[in-house]
């Protein structure tokens, strides 16, 4: 079928102007397309010198590096070329222009080289979306977990579940069908249910993760809420190191949701500048506290500042699920007016270890619980984030609390859920087939290929072939 396909080109270098750029062509026509532009054909996986001419007028666009890698030892499993040009717009517009003159190519849809590349079995689904994570990746943790992904660190491991569950699914089969048969052992459903129980154990331990694998891709999400003109837009500028935020001495100047991504010592964190929340009868404004509300109800730690200036304001307004830190704001204007504010507690001086506290609310934030409210052990900041009196010690609380938060993160397998989604059917598969037993052989079998079917999600790979190539090659049927 790949004869029939159109051959696809594009840009596969970031956006110009840049020195270099690379555009990719891949399909039966990528060499047709090569000697068209080059008039020549290089040796394969070695770069040659060529010029770029268009092929209607054989005017010269540029010298290029080319290089060929022949079906089905490339990138895509397709014949693919690539040419190293000038990066420059106008050049890499008159190459695209003179590859789109070239018969029965196209330009790629997004995705489309990586789509190929999974259809031609060079890539898992896993894979596939380990790339899509390392091109997405904002901090270093990402970047590892990614790389991981895309070498196969859950793929591998399903392709290793899915041998098994198919060596499984044959001895129910050959229960079955070939009963009958000579060398086919009476109890032959036992050993099956053996394997099923023991890949059912493997892939329960692999998703008993709590989750990490998920929230380092998606990273720490932190919202400050509070009170209107608490100081918590000049709080996100300062963690952010930048003017992200309106500041204004106007109450009610924040009114939709503010969505930073920060790198914080490697780690991925979200952080979130809602609007203050108070009792309005603005309609806009209403919307905007409506959704701080919604966004640091979902947060995993929600920072609360208020103004050190006036009372205290207990965080009532946020439900009651969300882990909540008291930053009390503006401490400079405090000491200045003689009003009171509480120092950081002790334990969230030192940046140089994780403290027994901030650990505890971590594991607190990771089990599910009924109610958790603000008291008086939680951790308490007193700040000024316009002079950046104890900034220092929050930045260092919150790098702790994210370390901990995304602890094991990077080894764990199950990055999305869809990955827990399709390990989740498979168990429970694998569950209903062993609850079976022997006796009921043709209601095992159909759970365990309910299992394959699952597990086959995961990895988009799964096939009755393989099924029948076990059965043939280990009891030799139909001698």
């Amino acid at each position: 079928m790949a004869s029939a396909r159109d051959t696809i080109f594009a840009l596969s270098s970031g956006r110009p102007p840049a020195a270099i750029a690379v555009v990719r062509i891949s399909g039966p026509r990528a060499v047709k397309a090569l000697e068209a532009l080059t008039g020549k054909l290089p040796s394969p996986r070695l770069a040659a010198l060529v010029r770029v001419r268009d092929p209607a007028t054989q005017e010269l666009i540029d010298d290029a590096l080319a290089l060929w890698f022949p079906a089905p030892a490339s990138e895509t499993g397709e014949d693919t070329v690539e040419l190293q040009l000038h990066g420059g717009r106008a050049v890499i517009g008159a190459t695209l222009a003179a590859l789109g003159k070239v018969e029965g190519l196209r330009p790629a849809e997004a995705g489309e080289f990586t789509r190929r590349a999974f259809e031609n079995g060079k890539l898992d689904l896993t894979e596939v979306e380990g790339l899509a994570d390392l091109v997405m990746a904002e901090t270093e943790a990402q970047r590892r977990q990614a790389y991981r992904q895309l070498r196969g660190l859950l793929g591998n491991r399903a392709e290793a579940w899915r041998e098994k569950l198919i060596r499984a699914l044959a001895l129910a089969e050959a229960a079955i069908d070939f009963s009958d048969e000579g060398d086919v052992p009476a109890d032959v459903l036992k050993p099956a249910l053996a394997i099923g129980r023991e890949l059912k154990d493997e892939i329960a331990a692999a998703l008993a993760d709590g989750g990490r694998g998920e929230r380092l891709r998606d990273g720490l999400v932190a919202a400050i809420a509070g009170p209107p003109n608490a100081g918590k837009s000049t709080l996100l500028n300062r963690i952010a190191r930048r003017e992200a935020a309106i500041v204004s001495p106007y109450a009610g100047t924040t009114r939709d949701v503010i969505e930073v991504h920060l790198d914080l010592g490697g780690l991925p964190l979200t952080l979130l500048d809602t609007a203050g929340i108070r009792p309005t009868a603005d309609p806009v404004e209403m919307e905007g506290v409506r959704r701080a509300r919604e966004r640091a109800s979902a947060a995993d730690l929600v920072l609360w500042v208020e103004d050190a200036t006036g009372p205290m304001a207990e965080p009532h307004e946020i439900p009651s699920a969300a882990t909540i830190w008291r930053v009390r704001n503006k401490v400079d204007l405090a000491a200045a007016t003689g009003e009171p504010a509480f120092t950081a507690l002790a334990r969230n001086e030192s940046s140089t270890r994780p403290s027994e506290p901030l650990t505890n609310m971590v594991n607190e934030r990771l089990t599910p619980r009924n109610e958790q409210r603000f008291t008086s052990h939680e951790p308490q900041f007193s700040i000024s984030a316009a002079t950046g009196q104890g900034f220092d010690a929050l930045l260092a609380a919150l790098s702790r609390y994210a370390e901990e938060f995304l602890a094991g993160a990077e080894l764990s397998p199950v990055t999305r859920e869809r990955h827990r989604r399709a390990l989740q059917d498979t168990v429970a598969a694998l569950d209903r087939a062993l609850s079976e037993g022997v006796g009921r052989e043709d209601l095992a079998a159909e759970e365990l290929r309910l299992a394959a079917r699952a597990l086959g999600r995961l990895t988009g790979r799964v096939d009755v072939e393989d099924i029948l190539d076990v059965i043939f090659r280990d009891f030799c049927i139909g001698k």
